[in-house]
């Protein structure tokens, strides 16, 4: 995965405000640094550095509208590996905010201009128009009290040295804030701390959050929630958030990663909430550290076009193979990935490197099948997995929606029954374990109707049952699952389908030591965060070795029960 975007279904850059775009093309400069005072747009044929068509395209992006001319989003996440210039585009969008036609202002016949000082912008038949907001309030976030902001810097700086410093009256711009006069429509721009912003009452129209893989203490937290909070008082001035910056460690809880769920959850259908833009960019997971041109092209990837202008060795030979430097933090910083916590299961490179999402298993293949039911704290899973070569693959989740809808909320039990019934009538299933809990009456009907298909039973001896699996009796068998799995994950051998959900869920999971080695389980007795999805993907590779390793399964490849054309080889 080296790009993840969550888009509302009705996202088109054609109903864009392109004249955003232009208009920060013809004002800005570039900030504090190495290249600061270096116009976008040369006004008289001199030296001139654009914007790069990630970096545009990413603007058109935060002007999305739909046909009936309302913006798209009131929240966008934007993560980019460090040094990519993010505060900086931040800033630019900032300063359209303040000063520019950046809402809409009806749908152009064509030939409509828009004027402002020496800019000037013809509309298409059928584009979107801009305005100026009425006294805009644009607040840029900072961590620390002692910081205005990088973000702020760059806004400053173009009000002093840029385009817009032109006739601009003195005093205007300065550390603290700046000012806009009322000849040019009033407003202000502010940088804000935590302590500053926890004051409610603000009346924003545009607040940008740097960093906020940061904001990892209560008091920045809340910072985030109650700018949000204010963002929407002033319904006629559309205010929205923009949020840039480098990956999070998961487990710190940063508003970053709380965001990502949330962009999960739209993902996967879990809320009707669709005014989130979540755009990140990362390298791809399988890179060897040890390759430079590997090196060399996965930061090309992470970075996009800027990659073009970067020292990419010297990135990594002072990051990467300096051994003083931490290789996780490296890949956070710079590999833009998200890092594990110190207790996890596995990493995120680890098991992105093993998805297969074009694979297809088809219905003739025999499959093994491994449950795990709730009926409303946890999630309820059913995870496949193809006895040819281990394949995984997620067959049915149940979880509690967030928001309201997930009040007294109950796993549908008639669903998952018609799910595990619609699976037998179209796969080839040989063997069905479930976790007794919370299902036993299912459980019960599912071995009398399917039982005899089965080719190994879940449980032998006095207790025996074709289906039912008692995790609380076999901690040790699964301890020694979770084991292999962790292994297998490292070697690339365990292969799945790339499902979202999966991968949250095998990510959430936390190492737990037992007598019988090293488990799995959530970070906590109570936290929001499921593995069961996890729970049923090592349970199901769990019995394809169990099947494997009977008598039976020999008997049943070979003997008339086999169907002609299903010869291949087991591994």
């Amino acid at each position: 995965m080296a790009r993840e975007r969550v888009v509302h279904p009705e996202h088109t850059r054609d109903r864009s405000l392109h004249v955003v775009l232009a208009w920060i093309e013809h004002f800005c400069v570039h900030g504090p640094g190495d290249v600061q005072g270096i116009p976008l747009h040369s006004r008289d044929g001199g030296e001139e550095l654009p914007l790069d068509d990630e970096f545009a395209g990413l603007i058109l992006d935060c002007y999305a509208h739909d046909a009936n001319g309302r913006r798209l989003y009131d929240t966008v996440a934007i993560s980019r590996a460090k040094g990519r210039a993010k505060s900086e585009l931040a800033g630019f969008i900032g300063l359209a905010e303040a000063l520019g036609p950046v809402r809409f202002a009806g749908w152009a016949e064509g030939g409509e201009v828009y004027e402002w000082r020496d800019f000037r912008y013809e509309y298409a038949p059928g584009e979107p128009m801009g305005r100026r907001i009425t006294h805009p309030i644009v607040r840029c976030l900072a961590t620390e009290e002692s910081q205005s902001g990088n973000t702020y810097d760059n806004i400053n700086f173009n009000l002093e040295h840029g385009p817009l410093a032109d006739g601009m009256p003195g005093g205007v711009a300065g550390i603290t804030r700046v000012i806009l006069p009322p000849s040019m429509g009033g407003g202000e721009v502010r940088p804000s701390s935590a302590a500053a912003s926890s004051r409610d009452g603000g009346k924003e129209s545009f607040a940008v959050f740097d960093e906020p893989h940061l904001y990892v203490l209560p008091e920045l937290r809340q910072m985030y929630r109650t700018v949000d909070r204010n963002l929407r008082k002033r319904d006629a001035a559309e205010p929205w958030a923009l949020l840039t910056s480098t990956m999070y460690q998961p487990g710190q809880d940063s508003t970053l990663e709380k965001l990502h769920e949330r962009a999960r959850a739209i993902a996967e259908g879990k809320t009707r909430e669709r005014r989130l833009m979540w755009d990140h960019r990362e390298a791809p997971p399988d890179v060897d550290l040890t390759d430079l041109e590997a090196m060399r092209a996965a930061l090309r990837e992470v970075y996009g076009p800027f990659g073009d202008v970067l020292n990419l060795d010297g990135i990594i030979e002072s990051e990467f193979w300096n051994i003083e430097k931490d290789p996780e933090e490296s890949r956070r910083y710079f590999f833009n990935q998200p890092t594990a916590a110190r207790d996890a299961w596995t990493t995120h490179p680890e098991w992105a490197a093993c998805a297969q999402p074009d694979v297809v298993v088809a219905d003739e293949e025999p499959i093994v099948l491994f449950f795990d039911g709730s009926k409303s704290d946890d999630a309820t899973a059913l995870v496949g997995c193809r006895v040819s070569d281990g394949h995984v693959f997620v067959i049915g989740c149940w979880e509690r929606p967030r928001g309201p809808a997930g009040k007294n909320w109950q796993v549908d039990r008639a669903d998952v029954d018609r799910v595990v019934r619609e699976t037998f009538s179209q796969r080839q299933v040989v063997a069905f374990f479930g976790d007794v809990a919370e299902f036993e009456s299912y459980i019960d009907t599912w071995a009398q109707d399917f039982g005899e298909r089965l080719v190994i039973q879940a449980s032998l001896g006095r207790n025996a049952h074709p289906v039912a699996w008692d995790m609380r009796g076999h901690v040790k068998d699964f301890t020694q699952a979770c084991e292999r799995a962790e292994i297998d994950i490292r070697e690339q051998t365990l292969t799945h389908d790339g499902d979202p959900r999966l991968q949250r869920h095998v990510l959430n999971a936390r190492r737990r030591p037992n007598r019988f080695g090293v488990s799995i389980a959530k970070e906590g007795r109570e936290s929001p965060r499921k593995i069961d999805l996890a729970v049923c993907a090592i349970g199901a590779r769990m019995v394809r070795r169990q099947l494997l390793a009977s008598p039976a399964w020999a008997k049943w490849n070979t003997g008339p029960k086999k169907r002609p054309g299903r010869v291949v080889a087991w591994g």
